[in-house]
């Protein structure tokens, strides 16, 4: 199979983060989408003080319901130390030696992969695609991906971001505020936060 991996903190998971994987299935004729939150990242500190793993990892559940082509993978989440990309990804490697892996990152995150620890290794598991906004980000990640596709022997290719403007942390500072996010995050999860009162507090 052809399997496109999302990680991220997922706090919360938008539609965005949706949009992304379906445009995946659709531009590189994957067969799942494995989402991977991370109970430990190693880029950022502690993503807001009162949600928990387990609240994020509900949060996705019902936002990929229905969606039999997306699948929930705790594989991270479920680690007491840091989990780094690399060593994650030549885990699927090997435990899933008859699938090939497409690693789903932002455009910005592709600027700074070589910020990460053993970039080469990740690399080397999977085809990386990058997600880009504009023209004028399209460019700009183009230019980068040549140059790491030659330096590395990588195969990271470009993919269309939806124009959905929205991110995680926005999302928690107008629900700090009190502000209406409909539109942002699919209903149930919507109705998940208000249920645990969710991002009432805290960065």
């Amino acid at each position: 199979m052809k399997i496109g991996i999302m990680g991220g903190t997922f706090n919360p998971i938008h539609n965005a983060h949706l949009a992304l994987a379906y445009q995946a299935l659709k531009d590189y004729k994957l067969d799942k989408i494995w989402f991977l939150p991370n109970g430990n990242p190693p880029h950022k500190e502690n993503p807001s003080q009162d949600v928990t793993t387990e609240q994020r990892i509900e949060m996705i559940k019902l936002a990929i319901a229905g969606e039999v082509r997306f699948e929930l993978c705790l594989y991270e989440a479920k680690r007491e130390k840091v989990s780094y990309s690399y060593e994650t990804m030549e885990t699927f490697c090997s435990m899933y030696p008859q699938d090939q892996f497409f690693f789903i990152i932002g455009g910005d995150s592709l600027t700074a992969l070589e910020t990460w620890r053993n970039p080469s290794r990740l690399l080397k598991t999977c085809t990386m695609l990058a997600a880009c906004r504009d023209e004028v980000d399209n460019l700009q990640i183009q230019e980068e991906a040549k140059r790491l596709n030659a330096l590395y022997f990588a195969d990271i290719r470009l993919l269309r971001a939806p124009s959905i403007n929205v991110s995680s942390s926005g999302i928690r500072k107008l629900l700090r505020e009190n502000q209406k996010v409909t539109g942002l995050i699919p209903e149930s999860v919507l109705q998940y936060i208000k249920a645990e009162q969710l991002y009432q507090r805290g960065i």
